[in-house]
C-alpha cells in the first residue's frame, strides 16, 4: 500500500487559499464572456437597428452594452481584490514561519538564511494578484471560445486548435530560452547585493585604507554581469512576445478569411455575422497565452522564489509542539560533547564533559582556535551538537523552546550586537521596558552613571548596530542586556575584551552578584581579572578538554605541569 506524500508547508498554505481561487475563477469566466458583448452589440446594430431603423432599439442596445462594460470592469476589480486578499491570507499564515526559518537558518549557518528570503516571499505574494496569474486563470475560457468556433464551423475550430498548439510551442520555447539566463541573473543580483551589504558594513575599514575604489570596481563587475544576463533574457522574452502577438493577429485575420470562404460555399453556421464573431473568438482564445508570455519573467521569478523558500522550509522544519517546561534553576551538564560549525564535517570540539550547579562560576580558558566560542554557542543552544548533549535542568538546551527559555538566559557573544533603538530598549531586549529592571542591570555593570550624563538618558538612541557608542560602551550595554531580569544561566564570551580597569571591576561585581543570587555563570576569557570571582575552571586546547574542576586545583595542576616541562607558568600565561 502506497503512503500518501505529505504536501510541503507552502503547498498546504496554498491549498487553504482555494476559496479565493474559486471565486476569482468564476469572476474570470463571467468577465471573459462579457468580452463578447461588443461583438453582439455590433451584430445587433447591423442586423436589427439598421434594417428596422428603430431608435428605441438602438438606445436599449447601447445601454445594455455599456452595462456590460461596467460590469466587466467591476468584475476585473473584484477579481484583483480577491487575489490581493489571498496574498494577505498567505502572508498572515506563512510570514512568521518563513521569518523564523530564515532566522534559524542564519543561526545554524544553513543556506537560505539571507534577507533575500523575505523578498522571495514578497514576490510570491505579489504574484498572486499579478497580471500573469490572472491571465493563467483565464486560460480555461480559451476552451469555451474554441467550442464556439467548432459550433460555427469545424474548419474554424481545427484552425484555432492548430494555432493554439503553435502558441503553446512558443511558450515552451520561451521557457527554454529565458529560464537559464534569468536564473543566472537572479543569482548574480543576490551576489551583488550581498557584496554591497558587506561593503557598507565595513565602510570604516574601506575608507581608512583607501579600499573603496577597488571594492567598487568588483561590485561594478558583478552588477554588469547581472545586467548582461538580464538583457539576454529580456531580448529572448521580447522576441517571443512579438512572435506570440503575430500568431494571435494572423489567427484573427485567418479566421475572418476562412469564415468568408465558408460563407461563399454556404458552409458557415449563423450567417455572415459569424465571420466577425469567429475573428474575435480566435483572438480572445489566444489572448491569455499572449499575456502569459508577455509576463513570463514574472512567472520564472515567482517560481524560483517558490523553490528557494520550499528548500529553506525543508532544511529548517518547524519545531514540533513541545510540552512547556518549568523555569530552569541553572543546573548544567555537558555529556561527551562533540560538535563543529553547522554544515561542516570538521569537528571543533571533541569529548567535552562538565557539570555545574546553581551559583557556580566557570572560567573557560585556552589559546585561540581552541573551541571556546563554539562551546559558548552550544551552551545556549544556538548550534546543534554532532554527538552528546548540553542539558539545562536535565532538558536538552538546543531543543528547548527559546521563547520560554530566553528570559531565563543571559548571553553576550564575542561580537556585541546592538539594535537600532534606545538604550533602555536594548537592555530590556526590546520587550516591555521595566525601568526598575533596566536600571538594576545597568548599575550591575557600572553603566548607570554613564547613562545619567547623557542628555536623553535611557532614551538615547544607539543607532544601527550601536554605531553611536564606543566599543567599551557597546560591550557594557550588551552586559547589561545579558544580566537584565536576573537570569539563572549566563554565558559571557570575552565580556571584558573592550573594558577598561573600571569596567573590569564592574564586571567582576556583576558576576559575583549573579552567583550570589543562584545564577550559573560561564565566562570565556583571555584576561585574568575575572578569575578571582570564579570557582571552577575549564581548559581547552585544540578542541579538547585538558582540565576541568575547582579553579585552584586546575591552576595548581597546570603550574605543576609547567614546572615539569621547565616552562614558566605565571597565572596570566596559563589562562591565555
Amino acid at each position: 500500500m502506497k503512503t500518501s506524500q505529505v504536501p510541503s508547508e507552502m503547498r498546504a498554505a496554498l491549498t487553504d487559499l482555494r476559496p479565493f481561487f474559486v471565486r476569482s475563477a468564476w469572476f474570470s469566466v463571467i468577465a471573459s464572456l462579457l468580452v463578447l458583448a461588443p461583438s453582439g452589440y455590433m451584430l445587433e446594430v447591423y442586423g436589427r437597428v439598421v434594417n428596422s431603423r428603430n431608435h428605441e432599439t438602438l438606445v436599449w442596445l447601447t445601454v445594455l452594452v455599456l452595462g456590460a462594460y461596467l460590469l466587466m470592469e467591476v468584475l476585473e476589480w473584484a477579481r484583483s481584490e480577491i487575489m490581493r486578499g489571498a496574498a494577505e491570507a498567505l502572508d498572515k499564515k506563512m510570514h512568521m514561519r518563513i521569518f523564523n526559518a530564515m532566522f534559524e537558518a542564519n543561526v545554524r549557518r544553513v543556506p537560505g538564511g539571507q534577507v533575500n528570503t523575505l523578498s522571495d516571499f514578497k514576490r510570491i505574494c505579489e504574484f498572486l494578484y499579478s497580471p500573469a496569474l490572472l491571465a493563467i486563470m483565464e486560460a480555461p475560457i480559451a476552451l469555451v471560445m474554441m467550442v464556439l468556433l467548432f459550433l460555427i464551423s469545424p474548419v474554424l475550430g481545427w484552425s484555432a486548435v492548430v494555432f493554439g498548439l503553435l502558441q503553446v510551442g512558443i511558450t515552451w520555447m520561451n521557457e527554454r530560452r529565458t529560464k537559464p539566463p534569468l536564473m543566472a541573473a537572479n543569482r548574480e543580483s543576490m551576489e551583488a547585493q550581498r557584496y554591497a551589504d558587506d561593503t557598507l558594513n565595513n565602510a570604516e575599514v574601506l575608507e581608512a585604507m583607501g579600499m573603496l575604489k577597488n571594492t567598487h570596481r568588483r561590485w561594478i563587475a558583478k552588477q554588469r554581469k547581472f545586467l548582461q544576463l538580464q538583457a539576454v533574457a529580456s531580448d529572448s522574452a521580447g522576441g517571443f512576445q512579438a512572435l506570440s502577438k503575430l500568431v494571435q493577429n494572423i489567427l484573427s485575420s485567418l479566421l475572418l478569411g476562412l469564415a468568408c470562404w465558408l460563407l461563399l460555399h454556404n458552409e458557415l453556421n449563423g450567417g455572415g455575422g459569424m465571420m466577425v464573431v469567429a475573428s474575435i473568438l480566435g483572438g480572445r482564445m489566444l489572448a491569455p497565452l499572449v499575456q502569459v508570455i508577455g509576463q513570463w519573467q514574472a512567472v520564472i521569478n515567482a517560481r524560483d522564489s517558490w523553490n528557494r523558500i520550499e528548500a529553506l522550509l525543508a532544511a529548517v522544519p518547524a519545531d514540533p509542539a513541545a510540552m512547556s517546561l518549568p523555569p530552569p534553576k541553572g543546573r548544567v551538564q555537558v555529556e561527551q560533547l562533540m560538535a563543529g560549525a553547522p554544515g561542516s564535517p570538521v569537528s571543533i570540539l571533541r569529548g567535552i564533559n562538565l557539570a555545574l550547579q546553581p551559583g557556580d562560576v566557570l572560567a573557560v580558558v585556552g589559546p585561540s582556535a581552541s573551541g571556546k566560542t563554539t562551546l559558548a554557542r552550544l551552551l545556549v543552544g544556538l548550534w546543534p551538537a554532532a554527538m552528546g548533549k548540553v542539558r539545562l535542568d536535565g532538558a536538552d538546551v538546543q531543543a528547548w523552546n527559546k521563547q520560554e527559555l530566553g528570559p531565563h538566559i543571559g548571553y553576550l557573544p564575542q561580537g556585541v550586537a546592538l539594535f537600532d533603538g534606545t538604550l533602555a530598549e536594548n537592555i530590556a531586549r526590546f520587550g516591555k521596558v521595566d525601568m526598575a529592571k533596566v536600571e538594576a542591570a545597568a548599575r550591575a555593570v557600572g553603566l548607570h552613571e554613564l547613562i545619567s550624563t547623557l542628555p536623553q538618558g535611557y532614551d538615547t538612541l544607539v543607532g544601527p548596530g550601536g554605531v553611536r557608542l564606543s566599543g567599551g560602551q557597546r560591550q557594557r550595554v550588551g552586559l547589561a542586556r545579558a544580566f537584565y531580569g536576573d537570569p539563572v544561566y549566563v554565558v559571557l564570551d570575552e565580556p571584558n575584551s573592550s573594558l577598561d580597569d573600571e569596567g573590569d571591576i564592574a564586571l567582576s561585581q556583576a558576576i559575583k552578584q549573579a552567583s550570589a543570587g543562584g545564577a550559573t555563570v560561564v565566562v570565556i576569557t583571555h584576561r585574568t581579572s575575572v578569575l578571582n570571582v570564579t570557582n571552577k575552571m575549564l581548559v581547552l586546547r585544540d578542541g579538547q578538554q585538558q582540565a576541568f574542576g575547582p579553579r585552584d586545583e586546575v591552576l595548581a595542576a597546570l603550574k605543576q605541569a609547567a614546572r615539569q616541562a621547565q616552562m614558566p607558568a605565571p597565572t596570566a600565561q596559563v589562562t591565555a
